[in-house]
């Protein structure tokens, strides 16, 4: 084969694997919007095999794996200890992580991997990514309240599963001074990580009504830990106290907003 023919084959190829590359970034395409709409239709196990297809054809179609994972986290039952459960859930996570590993700043990723973790009950990974979207987004209020949400979870069955133990009625300091101290040493830097990340998600979003009600939940935790001293466990107490007002007033105020831009009506009115 002279030297012509042989330029004439390379580009002959090349135009091929060109047109074949178009071809199935089309294919892709059109799978993803079949596989958006049997999701929006609720039709998951559909949607999952259009997705599926869509991301072999265009491995750069960050969009479907996505969407991939997105249908996956939605057939995951949290708390389920089914085989398929799990594999379903991880399979969800292994799908945010591919986006991540392609595209560092998707902050829909890592926020899906953190509520898939912390639904799996894997509160430090769940953790991790949340502040891994942080790194994305300083600016993301919802991560830094999850933080907090985290850390009162991780405080409160410690705490509540000892004063089981003991009996204690709910309004009870914990008396026995071992026990207490434990759940100090396990509890403090949980429960000021928590308030700290609350009070970050408030600077963000000073309304923020749910970060206010697990403040209140976070002040209650620290009043359990006071061992010994009744005069900081009763200001505790009432610094949750506090938060619990605001948080009231807070849902009425926006609840009087929501009302105002309806025209006046609320959900309490029947004409």
């Amino acid at each position: 084969m002279n030297r012509s023919a042989k330029v004439l084959a390379f580009v002959m190829l090349a135009l091929l694997l060109l047109a074949t590359t178009g071809c199935n970034k089309l294919r892709a395409r059109d799978q993803l919007n079949k596989g958006v709409q049997a999701y929006k239709n609720a039709k998951y196990e559909e949607a999952i095999e259009k997705f599926k297809n869509a991301v072999a054809l265009d491995p750069s179609l960050n969009v479907a794996q996505l969407y991939l994972a997105t249908a996956y986290a939605n057939q995951y039952v949290p708390g389920g200890e089914t085989d398929d459960n799990k594999r379903i859930g991880e399979q969800a996570v292994q799908a945010f992580k591919d986006v991540l590993a392609k595209d560092p700043t998707s902050l829909n990723s890592a926020k899906g991997v953190a509520s898939l973790y912390f639904q799996m009950k894997r509160f430090d990974d769940a953790k991790e990514y949340n502040r891994k979207a942080l790194q994305i987004d300083p600016k993301d209020a919802e991560s830094y309240y999850s933080i907090g949400v985290i850390d009162w979870t991780q405080t409160y069955t410690p705490r509540m599963e000892a004063r089981n133990k003991l009996g204690l009625k709910p309004d009870e300091p914990l008396k026995d001074k071992k026990v207490c101290q434990e759940i100090k040493d396990k509890n403090s830097a949980l429960v000021d990580e928590g308030m700290k990340s609350l009070d970050e998600a408030l600077k963000i979003r000073p309304d923020y009504d749910d970060a206010m009600a697990y403040y209140n939940l976070l002040w209650r935790e620290k009043a359990d830990i006071e061992c010994g001293d009744p005069a900081a466990r009763e200001e505790d107490l009432k610094q949750a106290d506090a938060w619990v007002d605001k948080t009231l007033a807070v849902k009425k105020d926006k609840a009087a907003k929501q009302a105002q831009a309806n025209g006046g009506i609320t959900n309490d009115q029947t004409k």
